[in-house]
């Protein structure tokens, strides 16, 4: 729009309109760094960086660079707080370098002591700071195994305090079955491990040995307590010992019925084609990450019908809307999934994509972190034969035990 005075009185612009007009146009294309916030001081403590605005700020993504020692973040609604490269010479971290990407996006590029990867970080509960733990790399890594971590960790750091509250009910907790048996000393921790399907549903069946998840998943869930149990960290308990069908209410009910601090149900995939293979972990989200997590949400939250309770229409469960005070469990889960990402690479066949997010019924669950972990393939062979063999049950359960104890090392620590 061009604006033109005229000698017209009539045809004369209101001067008080055109500069009221004008003052908007500013408002709508002034630079967005004037309403940003801005890195104000970042400092590292070992393999811990620290990054805090004067201000909070929309969200973060970690940038795996395709070269050792140098990772970035990108900062949406951030502007750089210093110019060129600034020598840190701390812990894990040599210099750091501010810079501008695109408009509202400021990067800021760490080059580390050490070659290293990003696994975990997130923002603090008003979004003026974000904290990210490196990990190094261990001594004869290949090219190949970095590029693999350039998937592996593409996390997402979002700020958890809402714009705005919805609450909806949540279903309670039900005294429909007995409490099963809870393993360890009393002033353990307690995690709830529970073994997908069983009885009148099978779950997954191999096509050529007949093999069935749900005697599977028995198997590695036991295989899972009792290595937990062992350990004297943690105390455990089985949703199901035998072979029977729990709904999928009742499975995370059990769980919170007996205050548990950490769900984990176990799965076996399955695919058509027969090649896909290794783990994969699942955490809840109304949104499912890809087409294969929806189809595994619409798999699995079906398996009610199979014993004869349709739960499709019912409100308190197929359509919960978490609730958004609910990001610090949800949260807990996701860095969960990520730790034992990390910790099972190792140690089993696991997917580049190892975390996941899916609408799944049994991890519902409002109060309480929850996983759905996915051991592997039963549809594949190789997958199949290493879910079934006591070997690949111990490798299993040493990850989850390995991911477990750091989980409430952590978690202690920030207290």
């Amino acid at each position: 729009m061009a604006f033109r005075w005229t000698g017209s009185r009539r045809a004369r612009h209101d001067s008080r309109a055109v500069l009221m007009l004008l003052t908007i146009l500013l408002g709508v294309f002034a630079p967005v760094s004037a309403f940003a916030a801005k890195v104000q001081k970042v400092f590292v403590r070992g393999a811990q960086v620290i990054i805090r605005f004067d201000s909070p700020v929309k969200r973060a993504r970690s940038v795996m660079l395709n070269e050792p020692r140098r990772i970035a973040v990108d900062v949406v609604g951030a502007t750089p707080g210093g110019k060129g490269p600034a020598p840190i010479d701390q812990g894990a971290v040599r210099t750091l370098t501010q810079s501008v990407v695109m408009p509202g996006v400021t990067r800021l590029r760490f080059d580390l002591a050490e070659d290293a990867t990003i696994f975990d970080g997130g923002f603090d509960s008003d979004g003026r700071q974000l904290s990210l733990t490196l990990k190094p790399l261990k001594r004869g890594y290949t090219q190949a195994s970095f590029t693999g971590a350039l998937d592996f960790f593409p996390f997402h750091f979002q700020s958890r305090k809402p714009s705005y509250t919805l609450s909806v009910p949540v279903p309670t907790a039900t005294r429909t079955l007995p409490l099963p048996r809870v393993r360890g000393a009393d002033d353990r921790p307690l995690v709830v491990i529970d073994a997908g399907h069983g009885g009148v549903d099978p779950g997954a069946i191999n096509p050529q040995t007949g093999l069935r998840e749900k005697d599977v998943t028995l198997a590695i869930a036991r295989a899972i307590r009792d290595t937990l149990v062992a350990s004297g960290r943690v105390r455990a308990a089985l949703t199901r010992e035998d072979d029977r069908y729990i709904l999928h209410r009742e499975r995370y009910n059990i769980a919170r019925r007996l205050h548990a601090d950490l769900f984990i149900s176990i799965h076996c995939d399955s695919a058509g084609a027969g090649e896909a293979r290794g783990a994969t972990a699942y955490t809840l989200s109304d949104v499912a990450s890809d087409k294969e997590a929806a189809r595994l949400a619409a798999r699995e939250n079906k398996a009610d019908v199979i014993a004869g309770v349709d739960l499709g229409g019912n409100s308190d469960v197929s359509s919960i809307l978490i609730d958004l005070t609910q990001r610090e469990t949800m949260n807990a889960s996701a860095s969960f999934a990520r730790l034992l990402g990390r910790e099972a690479q190792p140690l089993i066949p696991v997917k580049p994509s190892f975390h996941r997010m899916a609408s799944l019924m049994v991890l519902k669950a409002p109060d309480m972190p929850s996983i759905l972990f996915e051991t592997g393939y039963i549809s594949n062979m190789q997958d199949a034969a290493f879910l079934d063999s006591r070997d690949g049950q111990k490798r299993i359960a040493q990850a989850v035990l390995q991911a477990v104890e750091v989980h409430f090392a952590r978690r202690m620590a920030s207290r």
